[in-house]
């Protein structure tokens, strides 16, 4: 026997009949006989009724199931299903146990930053884990994975180069460092800390990245590399490693300094795009190389050639928002060190300080606390103390106000003028993507191997947990705060502005559909809530494994990911992009 549901048609109207009939054969011939009709039950007695004669067992409401246990599974499901559909599954290696633990070292870092030991409870915590037969797995494993997937770190990398760059790309490399705990890192050396660890020793690291902030490889040295000549042996062996004759560095006023330029030149096929430092504008400023007047009509002006650059091109700009900027808070800064300076000449008046060398004291502590001694004249004698502006270093300072002049090996013929700010102002999204590996999602410090190829291979994982990430946030961006549609940017110079669209985001916090907005880390936390639950019959040992209702915004992560939502991780098998 079964139901059938028939529909028919009358002028404007449908009819529907639910009719319960069996079938039968006669003379060899299949029939059907109509039992009875079900069209005036309610619905969900007409689905029990088709339920049962299907085979299945119906229990009373409320004693269908128990759920005996239940696992986070919607972050590590789209973080999984995005290294698949990405294809940074494929390569990393094939298919193999060593693989599953590398790729679930990646995830982990991606939805859940922490050390190898910690992951050895937190996998039977999440469906990941479960799925891959890691749970309560011990450290070794998490330590086997990091072996197999760094003896594979050439092949992986140079694919994602191939990928992503072509021989003559602008190359986005800079050099930071990570502490490191412990004191047996061979790897480790005291250095100059960017992150003010002074007592600790280091190590450094390079990223290769897109001119969009992509991350594609990374390179880790003692924590003492600095000098030019290790620089471009660095430069060398990324060069070589991916073989790219031509290769133009894109870095900041810190990594690409005059030194390391000058060892530059030595190596043919190398360029660079940089900025100069403020001692070299202002000196460009007192040679009348740079003058008011190559702003009239417009915000960047192009000088060809220098004899203090040979075989470079200079792109001075001046953005006019930040000249205000600066200039208010130079003002807020002389003001508050003359109120400081103020408070010391009282006192000496009031007969409290007599002596110079206490009042030089005092007057040392409030002059260099905003940094603005250098445009005070100071006169302390026996009971007297004098302080003035110097304005003619205030306005000396002031003219260079906004300005900011970047350097360039690359012809006009392949970066104009206003394409070269661009690609500077692309650094911006190195810069974010070095904040990520460092702090804000994959936390690759401090550093607590003791082994140098474990070292490196943990920089791997943050490599690809960024590289992941990187990706994560762009398909995201409708269900962030990120700004889906900026607007184009006709003066290069000028600060970027945001959309109507993110204005509104950022003002109502929501779609205009209400979809609730949340910043980046927040959405992976929502998407974790998004449970799988082992659900058992009661009075059986039979359990089913059922998906909690996904919300609307957790059903929209995974369609901007063009995944669907999988029971489990290995189960969502999609093609590589």
């Amino acid at each position: 026997m079964h139901v059938v549901t028939t529909r028919r048609q009358y002028k404007d109207r449908v009819y529907t009949a639910h009719l319960l009939r069996r079938s039968y054969r006669e003379d060899g011939r299949v029939k059907n006989e109509t039992l009875a009709n079900l069209s005036a039950l309610p619905d969900p007695a007409i689905e029990a009724v088709r339920a049962v004669l299907k085979g299945q067992t119906l229990t009373p409401f409320g004693s269908d199931f128990e759920v005996i246990r239940s696992l986070p599974h919607g972050a590590v499901a789209a973080v999984w299903g995005l290294a698949k559909r990405t294809g940074l599954t494929e390569l990393l290696g094939p298919a193999c146990p060593e693989r599953d633990a590398a790729l679930a070292l990646v995830v982990s870092q991606v939805v859940e930053p922490a050390s190898k030991a910690a992951y050895s409870t937190w996998w039977a915590d999440n469906t990941m884990g479960v799925d891959l037969g890691l749970a309560g797995a011990h450290t070794d494993v998490a330590y086997q994975a990091m072996d197999w997937l760094y003896a594979r770190k050439d092949k992986i990398e140079s694919a994602l180069v191939a990928r992503h760059l072509r021989d003559g790309s602008l190359v986005c490399y800079d050099l930071s460092s990570s502490w490191v705990e412990g004191s047996h890192c061979p790897l480790a050396a005291f250095g100059h800390s960017k992150e003010g660890k002074r007592g600790k020793r280091q190590i450094e690291y390079g990223v290769v990245a897109t001119k969009e902030g992509l991350p594609l490889a990374i390179e880790v040295f003692p924590g003492n590399t600095s000098d030019p000549a290790s620089f471009v042996q660095v430069v060398e062996a990324v060069r070589g490693r991916f073989q790219l004759q031509n290769m133009v560095f894109v870095g900041d006023r810190g990594m690409i300094t005059q030194a390391r330029i000058d060892a530059l030149r030595q190596v043919p096929g190398l360029g660079w795009l940089t900025a100069l430092r403020a001692p070299q504008i202002k000196a460009l400023v007192e040679d009348y190389s740079i003058q008011p007047s190559l702003f009239d009509q417009a915000n960047l002006a192009e000088i060809a050639s220098h004899p203090d650059y040979p075989g470079e091109r200079l792109v001075v700009c001046r953005n006019p928002t930040l000249a205000t900027e600066r200039a208010r808070k130079r003002k807020a800064l002389l003001d508050a060190t003359e109120d400081d300076l103020a408070r010391v000449r009282a006192a000496v008046e009031a007969g409290r300080l007599k002596d110079p060398a206490k009042i030089g004291q005092r007057v040392g502590k409030v002059a260099g606390r905003h940094k603005m001694e250098k445009h005070f004249s100071l006169d302390m004698a026996e009971g007297k103390f004098a302080f003035s502006r110097k304005q003619e270093s205030i306005d000396a300072e002031a003219a260079l106000d906004g300005i900011y002049v970047i350097r360039t090996s690359v012809d006009t013929g392949v970066l104009s003028a206003a394409e070269t700010v661009v690609t500077y102002k692309s650094l911006a999204n190195l810069e974010r993507d070095f904040r990520t590996i460092k702090t804000v999602d994959v936390h690759i410090r401090p550093i607590r191997h003791r082994l140098s190829d474990r070292v490196r291979a943990h920089a791997l994982v943050c490599l690809l947990a960024a590289h992941l990430v990187w990706y994560l946030r762009r398909e995201w961006t409708p269900l962030t705060f990120r700004d889906e549609t900026p607007p184009p940017r006709p003066d290069p110079v000028a600060p970027a502005e945001r959309s109507a669209t993110a204005a509104a985001k950022a003002a109502w916090r929501s779609q205009p559909d209400g979809t609730a907005l949340r910043p980046f880390q927040g959405l992976l936390d929502h998407l974790g809530t998004l449970t799988r639950n082992t659900c058992q019959v009661p009075g059986t040992a039979i359990t089913i494994e059922k998906l909690l209702q996904p919300t609307p915004t957790q059903r929209r992560a995974f369609d901007l990911l063009q995944l669907p939502i999988p029971l489990s991780i290995m189960s969502s098998r999609q093609p590589s992009a």
